[in-house]
């Protein structure tokens, strides 16, 4: 991954007025992906939307680590079930148009 793609955490946490330990706890839970080069620590651009989600529901809604990972957890759940959703209805309409 190319650097020009990545933001540094220790900037993005300044901007934000955020601690560094917040990134390191949602690297933990394996909810967001760190890029380590040259001793630094760096987010995916693409990241950052998910990020700022997490980040309003950790420091807006006062919801601890745990409840954060069960939130996003559920969210991903969601949005696949109404893949598969699209999926069925998609499928169904095929078979009703061929009566």
């Amino acid at each position: 991954m190319e650097t020009n793609h990545l933001i540094l955490v220790k900037e993005f946490c300044t901007h934000h007025k955020i601690e560094l330990s917040f990134i390191d706890g949602l690297h933990d839970l394996g909810l967001i992906e760190v890029v380590n080069r040259d001793d630094r620590k760096y987010l995916a651009q693409n990241q950052l939307r998910d990020v700022e989600k997490l980040m309003r529901l950790h420091y807006d809604l006062e919801i601890n680590m745990e409840g954060i990972d069960v939130i996003s957890h559920l969210l991903k759940k969601i949005c696949e079930l109404q893949h598969e959703l699209t999926q069925a209805k998609n499928k169904l309409r095929f078979f009703s148009e061929l009566k």
